[in-house]
């Protein structure tokens, strides 16, 4: 009974407490969308991708070639020259994968171009909204739609500590 007791006291306190609190959204789509620097870094990023992808395209297709080649003249060829081509193949075919893997890798070329472009970008963005919730006064601001990420929070908000001592206990 007490435990239902306390649960109740802790769930009416956080009711109070999140009324007073000034929670807002936004919706980061509308806002970088409406920075004119972040429509030029997605442009030049789009740009470098399409490139990218057209090089490799092509040495995927000096791979069919090679192959179709190999194909036409296998019976031709002694066994040793026959390993030599298929090799040759191979090895075209796994340079172009690390080539494909280099520029769009997880840590590749472009991911570290939208780094370098578009980081600065949510870096002005991410202080506008600190410093539009610190003189409105928010405690919180979340992202839009989903609400899924909060983007600003006052530091007394955080109530990390409180709750590890709670699970240490």
């Amino acid at each position: 009974m007490k435990k239902i007791a306390l649960l109740f006291a802790f769930i009416l306190v956080g009711l109070v407490s999140a009324s007073a609190q000034r929670i807002a959204y936004v919706d980061m789509g509308k806002i970088m969308e409406s920075v004119p620097d972040y429509a030029k870094a997605q442009k030049e990023l789009e740009e470098i991708a399409e490139r990218w992808r057209q090089e490799i395209a092509k040495e995927y297709d000096k791979i069919d070639q090679m192959y179709r080649d190999y194909q036409a003249r296998e019976v031709l060829l002694s066994d040793e020259v026959r390993k030599q081509k298929q090799d040759e193949i191979v090895v075209k075919e796994k340079e172009v994968r690390e080539l494909q893997k280099k520029r769009f890798g997880p840590e590749g070329e472009l991911f570290q171009k939208r780094q370098s472009l578009v980081k600065p970008i949510q870096e002005k963005v991410y202080a506008a909204i600190e410093k539009f919730a610190n003189e409105r006064n928010y405690d919180m601001i979340f992202s839009a739609p989903d609400g899924s990420s909060i983007i600003y929070a006052k530091a007394d908000k955080d109530v990390t500590s409180d709750v590890i001592k709670s699970v240490q206990k």
